[in-house]
């Protein structure tokens, strides 16, 4: 008799997502020229003055008492729930600046996605996906990983791998991999296949090298696993003597077999397919680097008792179980099709060895656009889950554009970050139309033309939870940076430049040796420039410093409505296809430890 198939977690209808998509679009337009605002700007342009009434003193208390820095994270006010009309007087309406600091900070609470009442708890949607199955065992990430990876690939790969096991899928595809985190974790923990693809080939090759000395660490503490075990065995020799020499044989000729297996493999692995392209998503490789010393940890104390799971699971990565492919959309299109055709068939016979053995990690290097043929590069692409774990800028979007276009992408849990990489539509009106846009992509912002700006998405990349437990905002170097503009611009004349000058700050000594340093980054003379003039531009801000700070914690507090705006736009599209039976936003990982938190997950109906 066939099981009957789990209900899926109740969902917010598109309507309410649309309706809660529009309300924190009105506040938040009403906020933009704070979120637009430059802090490099903040003296030149007079900041202070043209956007905030009361003093910074007040905007701090304010902000600290009743906003989103109020400890705990809660209303303080003990009122009745708020509505949208109860923020109308946060702005002035002739001037447009901000005047209730306190009703501001209310409002960025109450357009923040856990008050708006979109999102699913996570909870909800294991508790719904995993059923009566059994939790995997096995290696504990914190082990090889730093704290940050460590939690974000434990929360997001038992996700992952209970979308697959509803599905009854064995491949999963991670788009901009990097060195392969979650990649590897999925194949080794899971058993699942899974092709991790990254711009980067340095970030490919990384991976490989990364599994390398992973199973190296492995192996030790699989000898030391075998020893207890053995030593275990000895003990209990009365007990079931055969039973155990059985076990711990089989455990090793397991392992001999992979070793020899996998050495007549590598005669046949492919080492390129197609030579790389640029990078198309450049910025993936530039924030997801991670030093080897993060991941490949010293060995640590373990307990004395290991199961025989654990040793099976050590196993299954085989050493150089990582293939290295480098495929390039850009470059497969000059092919012919007889090439594409006998390069498909070279990769199938290589991988048909390894057809048995379905927790492999295949590491690729390729341009990932919304218009990827998957099927290219993937040779033995089937049914499979698309995953993304802090993909940068327009990848995140074009994740989601991928999964809706492709019938074999049955689902997708996709967390997106570095929003300041974002290409808008509305933004540079003078730019060709026909581009795949990363922001707006629901057709209800869309149809109203809405545009963050930059600065704006920037901002939306700033830390609420870690500035509320105290991690303070770097406030000082902003300072510095702020009085430089005015330096670069009363002296210099400079209001433009395509230089910056980085992160100059912690290597200076003092403020004047900072204008010197960023002076030649900018490759301006500072010759001209004596100390005590560098000074006395020094004297007559340094005491408006704390209106810096103020600001700088109102565009913190903001943070949450503008990343509210890009999630609920990427769940809006969602709903608006025909073809998806379940989508939300869920709260993955802490704030605190990973504050890009928020996974869009969506299931397509069974038909497709």
């Amino acid at each position: 008799m066939s099981r009957r198939p789990r209900a899926l977690p109740a969902q917010v209808p598109r309507a309410a997502a649309a309706r809660a998509l529009g309300r924190a679009a009105r506040f938040v337009s009403r906020a933009l020229p704070l979120c637009r605002a430059h802090t490099v700007e903040f003296f030149t342009r007079g900041l202070w003055e043209r956007l905030v009434a009361p003093p910074p003193a007040d905007v701090i208390r304010a902000l600290r008492l009743a906003g989103p820095l109020a400890r705990p994270l809660a209303d303080t006010t003990g009122n009745a729930p708020c509505d949208d009309d109860m923020f109308s007087s946060v702005f002035c309406e002739n001037s447009g600046k901000l005047i209730n600091v306190h009703l501001f900070a209310l409002a960025a609470k109450y357009y923040s996605l856990s008050s708006l009442g979109v999102c699913t708890p996570l909870e909800d949607v294991l508790e719904a996906l995993k059923g009566n199955s059994q939790e995997a065992t096995g290696i504990k990430p914190d082990e090889f990983m730093n704290n940050k990876k460590s939690h974000e690939v434990q929360v997001m790969s038992e996700l992952v791998n209970s979308i697959a096991n509803y599905r009854g899928i064995k491949q999963v595809i991670d788009i901009g991999s990097g060195k392969g985190y979650l990649s590897s974790f999925l194949s080794m923990q899971y058993n699942l296949k899974v092709y991790g693809i990254d711009s980067s080939d340095s970030n490919t090759s990384g991976a490989h090298e990364r599994n390398r000395k992973l199973k190296k660490h492995w192996r030790a503490y699989q000898s030391r696993g075998r020893a207890n075990l053995k030593s275990q065995s000895s003990e209990k020799a009365d007990d079931r003597p055969v039973e155990s020499e059985i076990k711990c044989k089989a455990i090793s000729e397991e392992l001999l077999n992979n070793t020899n297996s996998l050495q007549s493999q590598d005669q046949v692995i492919m080492q390129d397919l197609v030579p790389s392209c640029g990078f198309t998503e450049m910025a993936t490789s530039n924030t997801r680097t991670e030093t080897e010393a993060d991941l490949v940890a010293q060995t640590q104390s373990h307990e004395s008792k290991l199961s025989e799971e654990v040793l099976a699971i050590l196993n299954v990565l085989p050493q150089d179980a990582v293939e290295v492919f480098s495929s390039s959309q850009c470059n497969w299109g000059e092919l012919c099709e007889e090439e594409k055709v006998q390069r498909k068939m070279i990769s199938l016979k290589s991988k048909e060895r390894k057809s048995s053995e379905s927790n492999l990690y295949f590491a690729l290097t390729s341009c990932i656009t919304a218009e990827t043929e998957l099927s290219d590069i993937i040779t033995d692409l089937e049914n499979c889950v698309m995953v993304g774990l802090h993909t940068c800028g327009d990848l995140a979007a074009n994740t989601l554009r991928i999964f809706t276009a492709k019938p074999e992408i049955k689902a997708v849990c996709s967390v997106g970050c570095c929003y300041h990489l974002l290409s808008e539509q509305f933004e540079n009106q003078e730019e060709r139309c026909d581009k795949v846009w990363g922001f707006p992509m629901s057709q209800y912002l869309k149809d109203k033309g809405w545009c963050c700006g930059r600065n704006a998405r920037m901002s939306a990349c700033l830390a609420l939870e870690r500035v509320a437990v105290g991690q303070m905002l770097p406030t000082e170097s902003l300072f510095y940076r702020a009085v430089l503009q005015v330096i670069i611009e009363e002296i210099y004349g400079v209001t433009k430049s395509d230089r910056h000058v980085g992160k100059t700050f912690s290597k200076s000594s003092s403020f004047i040796d900072y204008v010197r340093r960023s002076l030649k980054k900018l490759e301006l003379d500072d010759s001209k420039l004596p100390d005590s003039c560098i000074m006395d531009y020094y004297e007559k801000y340094k005491h408006r410093m704390n209106e810096l700070e103020a600001f700088n914690m109102l565009k913190v507090v903001l943070a949450p409505c503008i990343e509210v705006l890009i999630l609920l736009d990427r769940l809006c599209y969602l709903k608006e296809q025909e073809n998806i039976a379940w989508s939300g936003l869920v709260k993955l990982f802490d704030p605190v430890k990973s504050p890009r938190c928020y996974a869009v997950i969506a299931l397509k109906k069974q038909s497709c």
